[in-house]
Parts: C-alpha cells; structure tokens; sequence
C-alpha cells in the first residue's frame, strides 16, 4: 500500500514521504480500515510516542495521522462490534502507525459508526478537535445546562468545537482570541467575545463556571481568577500552575473514545457541530501539507480514497 512516512526522528520533516509500506497487521480487537480521507495534528512528530510502541521500544519509519474516516476491510480474530465494508470514523492509537496511508489497523473500541449521509470527508475533521472538546467540557469540565464557560482560543480548532458543543448544551458561552477571530467566535454561538490582547481582559469576562483552556501561557496563570467558587479550570496547553482558592484545575490529553465520538458524530449530523476544512489534498501532497500546515485556518484533510 502507499503511505506517508517519516525515517529520521531528529529532522522528521525533512525526509517525509510518500511510499510503499507493508500491508498492516490487525491483531486481536483490531479492524483493517480502508482509508477514505485522513487528518494530521502539525507538531505529531515531535510527540516521543510517536517513535515507539507500546512498550517504549523505539519503531521507524512512522506514519503520521490518528485521524480517519473510511470502511472496515478487515476484522481480525476476536474483534466484535463491527463488520466488513461499515463506514466508520475515529482517532487512533499514539503507539502505532497513523492514518495517512491507504490502510490503517485501528483497535476497534476507538472507531466509532459513520452515518450514510454524513461526507467522509468532511468527517475526517471531526475526531481530535470533537474529542477533546467534549472530554473537556463534559468528562473533565462536568458543563451543565445554565452554567457558564470561557474559551480559550474559540477561534482554533479544538476551541470552535468547544464553542459549539457548549452553546448545544444550553451553556452562556464567552469566547476568547485575537481580535481577527472576533466574527467567527461570535457566528459559532459565543455570546460575547473577549480579546486577549486588551490588556485587561479578566474585566470583561467577570466570573464563569468554567474555563476550558487552549492557549497556555500566562492566559492560563491569570484564568483562575475569573472563576467561580466550586469552578473548574480545564487546560489542554499545559498543566496549570495558578490553582483557583475554591475550585478544580487540570490538564488532560485527549483519549480515543467510541461513545464520546458518538456523540460528536451525532451533533455533526444534524447540523449542531461544524468543523472548520481548510483544505483538501491528495495523498501524494501529504507531506507538503505536513510542512505548511502550522498557523494556517482550519484542517487540511487529505483524501486518500
């Protein structure tokens, strides 16, 4: 099969490719997975878990990608919960061979049923920034009806998710960003938009139930004093180090999940959650994609099939 892959951990970049790769190998609770269109996260393979496997024992070449929309090819032994030829999307493992390539092994608890008349393509943009913004504001950030949120970084992609999924919910929703973001914040649902580069910015927000992170730095440091007591200060940039007097903080890195995705897929559907495709290429400009892809609007998806 054709696949994208990287040999060199110290200049990844340099060496990317498009070539042949060995056919994958699906294990027990794996399905093969035809690959219909794919999505990258820019800084991947910097990630240490991207050059070893499970055990912590070194691998290369690599194939980058944990995003993925396609059909199921192959189930292998002792798999249950899908069949040969579904349409299925997901976010795959960190320890193994990514989604750029014509063939992906998935464990099958992380694939997740595609909806005939949802576009695959479109789809593909969905797994990591629907994930995590679900597992922030919902698993970690325990969001209710009526609360309130701030969103750090609303205009990115992570952070127009969580905008979404938070207005759906019946939350008051205070999107943040530089100024040029303020339209689109506003269109996704966000009541109020807030610029982080006034200089002071807590002003404007008061105080929320919720601040669910994507910028880091000292926007961080200074969210806990826009919560509430008993709010939580959520952050997938780095751990907090400014804890509130009377409230939660954490970080967390996104896991894949069936159910999570589920629901995300499902808000998709019906026109609740939109993601933001910057582009669309082809297999073969994969890797050019990978090098340009940082600081540009949107997903670039690639399609594969």
């Amino acid at each position: 099969m054709r696949a994208v892959r990287a040999h060199d951990r110290d200049a990844p970049l340099d060496d990317l490719v498009v070539e042949e790769a060995p056919y994958p190998y699906a294990g027990e609770g794996d399905v093969v997975v035809k690959v219909r269109a794919a999505c990258f996260t820019p800084g991947e393979l910097t990630w240490p878990g991207s050059w070893v496997d499970r055990a912590g024992r070194p691998r290369s070449p690599v194939v980058p990608g944990h995003e993925v929309s396609g059909e199921v090819a192959e189930v292998a032994l002792g798999t249950t919960g899908l069949s040969v030829g579904q349409r299925v999307i997901g976010l795959t493992d960190w320890n193994r061979d990514g989604t750029l390539a014509e063939y992906v092994a998935v464990e099958a608890r992380n694939l997740t049923p595609l909806p005939a008349d949802v576009d695959p393509v479109r789809a593909a943009a969905l797994p990591m920034p629907g994930l995590t913004a679900w597992q922030g504001l919902f698993t970690h950030g325990r969001l209710e009806t009526g609360q309130s949120v701030l969103v750090h970084g609303a205009g990115g992609g992570v952070g127009m998710a969580a905008t979404q999924l938070a207005r759906d919910a019946g939350a008051r929703v205070l999107g943040s960003g530089r100024a040029k973001s303020r339209d689109l914040v506003l269109e996704l649902g966000a009541e109020e938009f807030v610029d982080l580069e006034q200089p002071a910015w807590e002003e404007a927000v008061g105080l929320v139930d919720l601040v669910f992170d994507a910028v880091g730095g000292t926007v961080l440091d200074r969210s806990a004093a826009v919560l509430r007591a008993g709010g939580a200060l959520i952050s997938i940039s780095r751990p907090p180090t400014v804890r509130p007097e009377d409230g939660r903080a954490m970080y967390f890195i996104v896991e894949p999940d069936r159910d999570d995705l589920a629901q995300v897929v499902d808000r998709h559907r019906q026109g609740r959650l939109r993601p933001l495709v910057g582009s669309v290429r082809p297999l073969a400009e994969a890797p050019d994609a990978f090098r340009t892809k940082s600081g540009t609007a949107g997903k670039t998806v690639v399609a594969v099939a």
